[in-house]
């Protein structure tokens, strides 16, 4: 039995990930004005960021309808045997529920799951890479759907925005909200705590901010995986690479850009730690114990040409 995964765009996930481990995007909608985009094929990481800096025009987004889930799934099915779906957090975004319609709408349910993964960016990346190295090894669908909800809670995603304002003016601060009074003038941090994203203090600076994530990735524990994303500072997130390589260089670190989907809600200077923390798993032990100990270096990475299902 083969299995394939799907995610969405939200996962920022780089090009050679995709292509690698064969995981699938469906792609959010952006929106400028009076025209909808397509994340990563109707609309690059520097076009969002030159209308948003330059232009100064707002954006929203909105999670694709549910026949793009479903015309994913159909055709995928058709040299595959089953799917693991796995979708950006419910607490924030209709994706989840598009992502179980489209299901329903495919009249092969049976051969499909969708998992709500209660994060955002590289944080429900990580648990798409964990999914789709499971499935390469040969796992069942079962195994793999339970490895990756095993592993949610195990899942650590840190923030750092130099404004909140344009996640205010898209609504998806949730529990964050109290933080706007005394925050917006000075740097944020931000964590995703069961799928809501949630306050942990502010710095000044972005050397500060740099190393408050680092601090955040030296508490953690037995990390077996870890991402770091950035939107318009590609030279800051190298420095929080080399800082976390410093203190171990046994796992993979991956370096992405943060997508037109979120970085319309990030804004300019994001950047983001995720991080996957080792559970007590059969088959997680076996995986992690043959997967290579791979890095990506560090480059601007452009998904406008990425190998997205075409709706």
């Amino acid at each position: 039995m083969t299995v394939r995964i799907v995610t969405d765009s939200t996962a920022d996930l780089p090009t050679e990930i995709l292509q690698e481990l064969d995981i699938t995007v469906v792609p959010v909608c952006v929106i400028f004005g009076n025209k909808t985009y397509r994340d990563g094929i109707d609309i690059s990481q520097d076009e969002v960021y030159h209308k948003m800096i330059d232009e100064n025009i707002s954006a929203s987004t909105s999670q694709p309808p549910p026949i793009d889930f479903a015309t994913t799934y159909r055709k995928l099915l058709k040299y595959t045997d089953e799917i693991v779906s796995i979708q950006a957090t419910s607490k924030l975004s209709g994706l989840y529920n598009s992502a179980l319609q489209g299901r329903e709408m495919t009249n092969e349910k049976n051969r499909i799951a969708v998992v709500d993964s209660l994060s955002v960016s590289m944080g429900l990346g990580l648990l798409a890479i964990l999914a789709a190295r499971l499935a390469k090894m040969g796992e069942n669908l079962p195994t793999i759907v339970e490895s990756v909800k095993q592993s949610i809670p195990h899942i650590h995603l840190w923030g750092f925005f130099d404004t909140l304002k344009y996640a205010l003016q898209g609504g998806r601060l949730g529990k964050a909200k109290a933080l706007l009074g005394s925050v917006l003038p000075i740097k944020a941090i931000l964590t995703m705590r069961e799928g809501e994203l949630h306050p942990t203090g502010a710095v000044r600076t972005r050397i500060k901010g740099i190393e408050r994530l680092v601090d955040n990735f030296r508490k953690s524990v037995d990390v077996q995986d870890a991402a770091v994303v950035y939107s318009t500072t590609p030279d800051d997130a190298n420095t929080l690479r080399e800082r976390i390589n410093a203190i171990s260089n046994k796992i993979p670190i991956h370096i992405s850009r943060l997508g037109p989907a979120l970085g319309v809600h990030g804004g300019p200077g994001t950047l983001i730690l995720a991080l996957r923390e080792k559970i007590v798993n059969r088959s997680q032990e076996i995986m992690e114990s043959e997967m290579p100990k791979k890095r990506i270096r560090l480059r601007t990475i452009h998904r406008q040409k990425l190998d997205f299902v075409r709706l």
